[in-house]
């Protein structure tokens, strides 16, 4: 029963990951895609590859994740809130897909940990919750809008005199390596994640110990099924991002991909901190966008995606928290 517990859990942790690419594919490459930079089955193609690079990179993520958010459940009821987390997550990214609404395939699993570890009467850190999840929620799509802005404002400058026919198909070129590189970011910190809740799956069922190094076959088949679900593709958010927020030039698609990579590096390296790419990358478009004119950007859709944002983690939590009390009363 142990054994199929975890099977069970490991297939489902697999799935969201794959969920979880076609949901945030539209993160690297819906701006490429809408200036025309990448042509959509390329740009899935890049994303795909160097999200399963990017997951190789660090384990930072994955122990924050792992550690920092839930205590380690034990024996059946451990395996019953990961399951429960997962299944809470999945539901979350999915309804959200369908809606063509770019929330945080990450605040709904952290979402679905909190909902099912509360359900399941086990302990929740709330202090690593408010500075590695709360925190970096509020902060990291404010730093990328602010970012997102000056970076523009100083490509605007610096390339004044620049002939404009020129300098688009530039940037349009440019935004070949900035879209790798925000794909690079998104494999660093999704994949990650995924790694975390497998790992501590594999605690519960004495296979790991805390102290051990992520397992090579956990690294891959995560990051593995991350480009899979990449190379699928999420077409209804990617027209959200590319196209319904602010119609995107290549500069701006540029500076907004630049600066969500900048974030996204940052917070894995340096702070360890599990942050949203879709909140980083929305926001680094809006600040970019708003160079044009501040009306230029769409803020009545921008509302809707923010608030999204602040629905995604309760709505998962309570998903969780049901599949677990289902769960529970029907195998014990």
């Amino acid at each position: 029963m142990d054994t199929f517990a975890l099977v069970v859990v490991v297939l489902t942790a697999l799935f969201f990951t794959y969920t979880n690419g076609f949901h945030d594919s539209a993160n690297a490459i819906a701006t490429s895609i809408s200036t025309r930079a990448l042509t959509p089955r390329v740009a899935l193609g890049m994303a795909a590859v160097m999200n399963l690079a990017g997951a190789f990179l660090g384990s930072g993520v994955a122990k924050t994740v792992s550690e920092g958010i839930i205590d380690t459940p034990t024996g059946k009821q451990g395996m019953t809130i990961l399951f429960a987390a997962l299944l809470g997550a999945i539901v979350w990214n999915l309804v959200s897909w369908y809606y063509g609404l770019p929330s945080s395939s990450s605040n709904a699993l952290f979402g679905g940990m909190i909902g099912a570890a509360l359900a399941g009467s086990s302990a929740v850190h709330w202090d690593g919750v408010v500075t590695k999840i709360v925190i970096p929620m509020f902060a990291s799509p404010l730093i990328g809008l602010i970012l997102g802005y000056l970076v523009m404002v100083a490509i605007l400058w610096i390339f004044r005199r620049a002939n404009p026919h020129r300098a688009q198909r530039g940037f349009r070129m440019a935004q070949t390596v900035s879209a790798a590189g925000m794909a690079l970011g998104h494999g660093l910190q999704d994949a990650q994640k995924t790694m975390g809740v497998v790992v501590m799956a594999l605690i519960i069922a004495d296979v790991e110990d805390e102290s051990d190094a992520i397992p090579l076959w956990v690294k891959l088949s995560c990051a593995t099924m991350l480009s899979l679900g990449t190379y699928a593709g999420g077409w209804r958010i990617m027209r959200t991002l590319g196209r319904r927020i602010i119609e995107l030039d290549p500069p701006r698609g540029f500076a907004a991909e630049t600066t969500a990579a900048s974030v996204l590096y940052s917070a894995s390296y340096v702070f360890n901190a599990p942050i949203s790419t879709t909140h980083v990358i929305t926001s680094a478009i809006m600040g970019a966008g708003a160079t044009r004119r501040v009306s230029a950007v769409r803020w009545g859709v921008a509302k809707s995606i923010v608030a999204g944002w602040f629905i995604t983690m309760p709505a998962a939590g309570i998903v969780a928290a049901l599949c677990y009390l289902g769960v529970h009363f029907t195998v014990g």
